[in-house]
């Protein structure tokens, strides 16, 4: 196999220059043992290139709608491979397509964007970036979910596949995207005319690295996988005053305290048990001294369903039950209720291509390495591909962690390995990488055999 000639020169110009729902459709995943041969052997021949450019990615993290640097990186490399690529799709995201003559459509994605995280691993590749947050605070950035593998991905699949070109037919679209992590970059895209401008997908695919699977496995769910998130405000008026007279006031904290407390009863007692449903209240803000009774109180809210009767079952109850409850205190005006447009919608996977996948995946690593897993309640962005033109999706999961780190945190008494999202979360880089190179790579191949 020849070297990585094509995606080492965009790592060297990226270090250098950027940073100085079910388908009729059937699946038959049939990849030969030839084909996993030569994807061993790039893989061989490769990895060391690949975790150079990981550790490029993962010390140079840029956040949410920001990703302006990681995108040219991906862009110069698909380039160089022969991609057609497009950039500024959505912002931030970058679309690269690579045409190989009649066959299936596939849809590779990967998220961009890291989180607004100090990094306190100590490698010796960590992050050194600091930003501004949102809010115009001061931290750092951290690829604290993984994302830094998932680039690393994209950036590693392009040239293997055009190597392969020979053996496989069909058209790939490979999708960096941006802003997961706020539940923005897939619709972003949408809305920009990805599946206008560019050819539309027969199968979706996407993985995401797990913080508690040991390396060389792979997790999955079928079905529902990830839940649809909702961010609601809430503001309640009342009528401040003295906290030694509140017989003059419409205190807001006690019928703030009131919501609260209703609200759980959305769940409990007016969703089917059956149906999963998650509210939480995160944040609870409102007065300024001991003995003044505010204004108004504001309430931020978390809110988590599958379906999108359970999701409008429970986003009325909480206007319904609030602006009732606000009434029954003579609160001087309705309630403010706002659903933010931060909605991330839940992700489902194909049934049939996860079945087809993970019997891939037995043979590749071996049955006992791969991993049944429960439904989260977490939400993914990347379900918003497949749902939006009904075809066949699939996220999958990676296992990055030493097996031996692994067997430990599982003793009695253990320490919990740190999850996705701390500041001492990192994947064991090279046998990670692989494994997202890899995996990705022969469930591609498999679905676009000629």
């Amino acid at each position: 196999m020849k070297n990585l000639t094509v995606a080492a020169a965009p790592l060297a110009a990226f270090a250098l220059s950027a940073f100085a729902q079910d388908s009729d459709k059937p699946v038959s995943l049939k990849p030969k043992n030839a084909h996993r041969e030569m994807i061993s052997n790039w893989m061989d021949t490769e990895i060391d290139g690949l975790v150079q450019a990981y550790k490029e990615f993962h010390s140079k993290p840029e956040l949410s709608l920001q990703e302006f640097k990681t995108a040219a990186a991906l862009g110069k490399a698909w380039k160089a491979a022969g991609f057609e690529v497009t950039p500024g799709v959505g912002g931030t995201g970058v679309v690269g397509v690579f045409k190989n003559g009649d066959g299936p459509t596939l849809l590779i994605r990967g998220d961009m964007d890291a989180l607004p995280v100090l990094e306190e691993t100590g490698l010796p590749y960590a992050s050194q970036v600091r930003v501004k947050n949102r809010d115009g605070t001061d931290v750092g950035a951290m690829h604290a979910c993984g994302h830094d593998v998932h680039i690393t991905m994209l950036y590693g699949i392009a040239p293997l596949l055009v190597e392969l070109k020979h053996q496989w037919k069909g058209t790939l679209v490979l999708i960096g995207q941006p802003a997961e992590e706020v539940g923005k970059g897939a619709r972003m895209m949408i809305e920009d005319g990805l599946f206008e401008k560019f050819p539309k997908p027969d199968f979706c695919l996407a993985l995401h690295v797990k913080n508690d699977l040991p390396i060389n496995s792979v997790g999955y769910t079928s079905g529902w996988a990830f839940a649809n998130v909702d961010s609601v405000d809430i503001t309640i008026y009342g009528k401040g005053g003295h906290g030694a007279a509140p017989h003059t006031t419409v205190d807001p904290i006690v019928t703030a305290a009131h919501v609260i407390t209703g609200l759980q009863t959305l769940v409990s007692r007016k969703l089917n048990p059956i149906d999963p449903g998650v509210v939480t209240v995160g944040s609870i803000r409102g007065g300024t001294k001991h003995n003044i009774i505010p204004d108004e109180v504001k309430l931020q809210l978390t809110v988590r369903s599958y379906t999108d009767e359970v999701r409008k079952q429970l986003l009325d109850g909480i206007r319904e039950l609030t602006t009732a409850t606000c009434k029954t205190f003579k609160c001087p005006k309705d309630p403010l209720v706002e659903v933010k447009d931060e909605f991330t919608p839940a992700a489902y996977n194909d049934p049939e291509l996860t079945e087809a996948a993970m019997e891939l995946f037995g043979e590749l690593y071996g049955k006992d390495n791969v991993f049944e897993l429960e439904p989260t309640m977490g939400g993914e962005d990347f379900g918003r591909f497949a749902r939006h033109l009904n075809v066949p999706g699939l996220q999958y999961r990676i296992g990055s962690i030493p097996r031996e780190r692994w067997e430990a945190s599982k003793k009695p008494g253990a320490k919990p390995l740190p999850s996705l999202h701390s500041p001492l979360y990192y994947p064991e880089a090279k046998p990670t990488v692989r494994i997202a190179v890899e995996s990705m790579a022969n469930l591609a191949f498999s679905i676009l055999q000629p």
